[in-house]
């Protein structure tokens, strides 16, 4: 995620002395291509100036929310100067794919800007990406602003290795194995909630990864209320009970201790694997999930296979 270009040949080479000042990005022509721009969360001027640029000098806009990217474009004194502003979102993605594509082929410089944060994150933007790329059309990104990276850098856990895993399913039963898969995996853990529903998602986690582990929730980022709780699931749980929760909100949860598997627990967990699957990726499933040596696993495995 925020993978995008490096600074631009202008900006990595030093001016000489007496050099007059460079023609300002937005003056140029952009170059044919599909431009993911990465738009505020929050605070309006977190904005980055190559997404300005791009926003005053793309041939076609197409935003998540229009409403949002023309606000944000006034506050920046940016005019769309008679250029098309299509919106293209969950609903409508089908239908404008093809009217997107098509303005690319014809050599024309499109951004695509998410209502907030970085495209393709929890975004339609994905399918938008995937579609010019699998027609070999150029596809370029302009990072910035990151709930994600925003929530991590601010919850004080460990940022070496991280999972970012969504919004967690509605239906119970995906819901609970969603959960249990989280479980074991060796990284901070990052997931998106509603407000309406985070009370009872706390409680799932602290059942599901234990009470015990450390957790951040980050609510409303780099807005006027923002605010970050760092504590114990089990603490969460009871600071937030008797509170409504506004706004966005990403929760975190530390990596926790893998807790050491017995022979019971591998027995059984390869019980199920070899069911599904065949014996070498049963065992990398198991020994990734109880932290197992492959060789211990594999073993135990083919153990398992003679007594049957």
């Amino acid at each position: 995620m925020d993978f995008g270009a490096g600074p631009g040949k202008d900006a990595q080479q030093q001016m000489p002395p007496d050099t007059p000042n460079p023609v300002p990005d937005h003056a140029r022509a952009i170059a044919p291509g599909l431009y993911l721009i990465a738009t505020p969360i929050g605070a309006a001027r977190d904005i980055t100036l190559r997404a300005l640029d791009l926003l005053a000098g793309a041939d076609i806009l197409v935003a998540e929310d229009t409403r949002s990217l023309r606000h944000l474009m006034e506050i920046h004194g940016l005019a769309l100067n008679g250029r098309r502003l299509l919106a293209y979102h969950d609903h409508n993605g089908a239908q404008m794919r093809p009217v997107i594509i098509a303005a690319l082929r014809a050599g024309k410089s499109v951004v695509y800007a998410s209502e907030a944060g970085t495209p393709l994150v929890a975004d339609p933007g994905f399918q938008l990406a995937r579609a010019a790329i699998a027609e070999g059309l150029e596809v370029h990104a302009a990072p910035g602003p990151s709930a994600i990276l925003a929530a991590l850098t601010v919850a004080g856990l460990p940022s070496d290795r991280f999972c970012f895993l969504g919004f967690a399913p509605a239906q119970a039963g995906a819901r609970s194995r969603f959960l249990a898969e989280a479980a074991t995996i060796p990284a901070t853990l990052i997931f998106y909630e509603s407000p309406r529903r985070i009370n009872r998602f706390l409680k799932e986690l602290r059942d599901t990864l234990g009470a015990d582990r450390k957790a951040a929730l980050c609510r409303e980022l780099t807005k006027k209320h923002e605010e970050v709780l760092r504590m114990s699931l089990d603490e969460m749980v009871d600071a937030v009970a008797d509170r409504t929760l506004k706004g966005e909100i990403v929760v975190l949860v530390d990596r926790g201790e893998a807790p050491a598997a017995d022979a019971d627990m591998l027995d059984r967990a390869l019980t199920e694997a070899l069911a599904r699957m065949r014996l070498k990726d049963a065992v990398a499933e198991v020994s990734t999930a109880l932290n197992l040596p492959r060789r211990q696993v594999y073993q135990a495995a083919l153990a398992k296979e003679q007594e049957e």
